[in-house]
């Protein structure tokens, strides 16, 4: 059964950061950040355990899914009724994302 996927605020931001640097920055491929993105949160939709399991000491079931032409991860719960991602982050940044005060 499908959920729907919910997006927080914080990474929301994030998403709209990440979008426009990628479209300021990625002259041959302006679009591709918003489609694999789009992807990750459309398989999220139908298979919510698609990501691998994110060990963290005070978010429960946290997962992340990978982007991996862009090299971000999108980071999520699902719950009862929803998939909620709570970050997107660079893979390349050497740490998680910093998810203090979510969960």
């Amino acid at each position: 059964m499908a959920k729907p996927v919910l997006v927080a605020p914080r990474a929301e931001a994030q998403i709209r950061a990440l979008d426009a640097w990628w479209r300021r920055h990625r002259k041959r491929s302006p679009g591709l950040f918003s489609r694999e993105l789009g992807e990750a949160l459309s398989t999220l939709e139908v298979a919510p355990n698609a990501g691998r399991r994110y060990p963290h000491s005070t978010i429960k079931g946290l997962r992340r899914i990978p982007l991996p032409a862009t090299r971000h991860h999108v980071y999520y719960i699902t719950g009862k009724d929803a998939v909620i991602v709570l970050a997107v982050w660079g893979s390349v940044k050497g740490s998680g994302p910093h998810l203090a005060g979510i969960g």
